[in-house]
């Protein structure tokens, strides 16, 4: 009833202007329910009120409703509130027990002026919003600043890490880690790591890190402590197999899952922000004991991979061998998840890393090569289907070159991905021979490296040649298959000319194996045919050494043998005549070797097992030509490694320069230094003595000038010759010079025409010489 009473005062039921009190009295308890037409007024007040609500919640405006003012309250008629006012009146006199439980329980519904009325003129009834709804507004934005709020609030919360916190955690975890204290650990290592990069999304935990002392402290920790004290707590046990034990078969995985997969995100991170060798050398020490933890993880894992391939093909020597670990690890225990990606990943880098070439990078590109080949080695059909498609693709750029002949296909041959790739399959085959799947590849990769040399086959591009052939000996030696590589050096020796005088002066020698191409002005050096002697020297050495021992090495050499000879009648350079001839002594002698060797045999040549049995006894008894090559390879090694460092160039031992000086100045510095010295021995009868004799010397020297005038012109021009040359010599020369004048000055002319006979000799010969 008390209901109903309030719910009819604030007109939210019916109009009390048109009801008196019998009838407010009968409607009230015969009907507790809403008309129809009552219905639809409070619903469209209802929806008014929600999209009033609505538009102050989307902050369209955050404009709060004013109540009416005053000036339009006035106009409103005021006959509805003072017929309510009797009516109420009148209530209390017929019903006095209501008036007065209504004036006990609600004063507001009997106290009220004009302004508490609804307006009733309008046939819509609108609710007119109270002061609340401000209030109302406020409610709504207070909700988005709560939501707002624990951001800022956790920004402005976080606890910095200490030192005494760092080791208190420690402690703690060397007595014994808990599944809290491991989660404390991991959220202040993700906040340190965080801060490499700036990230301050890092920072939403529960830790900051403010100092590089903390981090430093931090970091060791987890690095050196933190996988021993997690490995109690899984209670790990090896099994005794060959593969590794994962973290996943722990019954306590479950309950430090999320937080280990946080650590392990968070090492990658921090690994790809470190530049310190020794750092990143510490932190892939720990990564690579934390492998079995990472395989728990596919996702981890990839990301894993791609940055080690990153640090295998661009780290330095320890963080390269460290990173190579880890692929080999992650590669052999889950080989047909991530051996093909790894492989694929490795041989892209490898490309891409040794674009250039040099003697500092030469020996990490020689390390991605043999580090390569141990991992395709791990499967030999998926190192097929990669060998396959990969030297196909080189035979491509070979065939696009022969056959389009234009700069940029030649230049998609010979740069140096193409050779150090030859490089790379050629390692391959030779290592894992005898293999019976890659074993079909040698023949195509050897029509690859032969094409190769054929492509452009000038003086420019011999470096490359020397290249290409070293790649054939290697692949011929390992894999015990005839190659043809005698031809590609021969025909150097015979198209270059050694006999030809350098252009030009070479400031420092050529190291071919940094080189693949020669310009105009190397060409011209003295240094360029040095250089290429001694590869020609080293590589037919290299190759006949490889087939010493078979029973038809003289057969095989006979036309190196010719050519060798030649090259010595021709070539008129000592030097270079020197090593050929070396070289030609010991190929004969263990021609020779083999030829007696081969006289004892008795089995034919049809018979393939006595051949390599032959073959093998001779191999293990050790010909001249291998002892040879046996002590030139170790000193050969000496100087590559100095080539390598650089040590051996002279231009690095700082030679002091000789300055020369003018030869005028030299002339008066030199009289003046000689006169100072005997003047207290000299007299001045001798000085006069001496200005006569110049005197003389020249009024003798006319003399001789006319009597010698039908002599040889050459021979004037040597005495003019030999005058010039001692032109530099002191004052006391000179006057030693005098005396024979003189003596020829007094001779007579039939003693002259004796020594211009004995002139004649002389001239006689040299003509039997030029002759001869």
């Amino acid at each position: 009833m008390y209901q109903l009473a309030c719910n009819m005062a604030k007109g939210n039921k019916r109009k009390l202007a048109t009801l008196s009190v019998d009838e407010f009295l009968t409607s009230a308890f015969d009907s507790g329910s809403p008309s129809g037409s009552d219905a639809e007024e409070t619903g469209a007040a209802s929806k008014k009120k929600t999209r009033v609500r609505k538009k102050v919640k989307d902050g369209k405006g955050k404009k709060t409703l004013q109540p009416k003012t005053q000036e339009e309250r006035k106009e409103k008629p005021k006959g509805a509130a003072q017929e309510h006012k009797e009516q109420l009146s009148r209530l209390k006199e017929k019903d006095p027990e209501f008036f007065k439980f209504l004036a006990e329980n609600d004063q507001k519904l009997l106290n009220f002026d004009d302004t508490d009325s609804s307006d009733d003129d309008g046939e819509n009834q609108l609710h007119v919003l109270p002061g609340e709804l401000e209030v109302d507004s406020n409610d709504e934005e207070e909700e988005d600043q709560k939501e707002t709020a624990p951001k800022s609030k956790k920004g402005r919360d976080l606890i910095p890490i200490t030192i005494r916190m760092v080791e208190s955690w420690r402690e703690a975890a060397e007595a014994k880690l808990t599944y809290k204290l491991f989660h404390d650990i991991v959220m202040a290592f993700k906040a340190a790591v965080s801060t490499t990069k700036g990230d301050d999304n890092g920072q939403l935990g529960k830790y900051k890190v403010e100092d590089s002392s903390v981090f430093n402290a931090l970091v060791s920790f987890c690095i050196q402590d933190l996988l021993s004290a997690l490995q109690k707590v899984l209670q790990l046990k090896p099994d005794g197999k060959k593969r590794l034990l994962l973290p996943s078969s722990s019954s306590q995985w479950q309950k430090v899952r999320q937080d280990v997969s946080v650590y392990l995100a968070g090492l990658i991170q921090l690994l790809s922000s470190l530049t310190e060798v020794s750092v990143v050398s510490a932190v892939l020490r720990h990564m690579n004991d934390l492998v079995p933890y990472y395989l728990c993880f596919p996702k981890h894992t990839r990301v894993l991979l791609k940055a080690m391939v990153m640090q295998w093909s661009t780290g330095e020597e320890t963080v390269r061998v460290l990173a190579f670990l880890i692929l080999n690890k992650i590669s052999r225990d889950k080989q047909d998840v991530y051996l093909n990606l790894v492989l694929k990943q490795m041989y892209v880098a490898y490309v891409k890393n040794c674009k250039f070439t040099s003697p500092n990078v030469l020996p990490m590109i020689n390390f991605m090569q043999r580090s390569l080949t141990e991992m395709y080695a791990l499967d030999y059909q998926a190192t097929y289907q990669h060998a396959f498609i990969y030297i196909r693709q080189l035979a491509i750029h070979l065939r696009n070159a022969m056959t389009l002949k234009k700069k940029e296909t030649y230049q998609s041959v010979y740069n140096w991905q193409f050779i150090h790739c030859l490089f790379l399959w050629c390692r391959l085959l030779s290592t894992v021979y005898p293999n019976d799947v890659l074993e079909p590849l040698i023949y195509p990769l050897t029509q690859v490296i032969i094409g190769c040399i054929k492509l452009l086959p000038t003086s420019r591009y011999y470096p490359l040649r020397l290249h290409c052939v070293r790649a054939l000996t290697l692949l011929s030696d390992c894999t015990n298959t005839f190659i043809p590589v005698m031809p590609f050096l021969l025909e150097i020796i015979q198209q270059v000319d050694f006999n030809k005088k350098p252009g030009r002066m070479s400031v420092r020698p050529i190291n071919f194996a940094v080189v693949l191409k020669l310009s105009t002005a190397n060409l011209q050096e003295k240094a360029y045919r040095d250089g290429l002697i001694e590869q020609l020297y080293d590589l037919t050495l290299e190759y006949l050494h490889t087939q010493a021992h078979t029973i038809g090495f003289p057969e095989l050499v006979l036309p190196a043998t010719i050519q060798l000879k030649t090259f010595l009648k021709e070539c008129k350079v000592a030097n270079y005549c020197k090593q050929i001839r070396q070289l030609l002594e010991k190929v004969q002698e263990n021609s020779s070797f083999i030829t007696k060797r081969r006289q004892k045999a008795t089995f034919g040549v049809v018979d393939k097992e006595a051949v390599a049995s032959w073959e093998k006894e001779v191999k293990e008894e050790v010909s001249p030509l291998q002892k040879y090559y046996s002590s030139w390879k170790k000193l050969r090694e000496k100087e590559i490694i100095l080539e390598i460092t650089g040590k051996e160039r002279l231009e690095d031992l700082h030679f002091p320069e000789i300055k020369r000086r003018k030869l005028q100045e030299s002339k008066e510095k030199d009289k003046k230094e000689f006169r100072d010295l005997f003047d207290s021995d000299s007299s001045s009868d001798d000085e006069s003595c001496g200005f006569k004799s110049k005197g003389a010397s020249k009024k003798s020297n006319e003399d001789i000038v006319k009597d010698l005038s039908g002599m040889d012109s050459e021979d004037a021009e040597e005495d003019e010759d030999d005058h010039l040359s001692f032109e530099d010599e002191s004052d006391d020369e000179e006057k030693t010079s005098v005396k024979p004048s003189r003596a020829v000055a007094k001779m007579s002319h039939s003693e002259l025409e004796g020594l211009a006979e004995g002139d004649e000799d002389v001239v006689e010969d040299l003509e039997f010489s030029d002759e001869d």
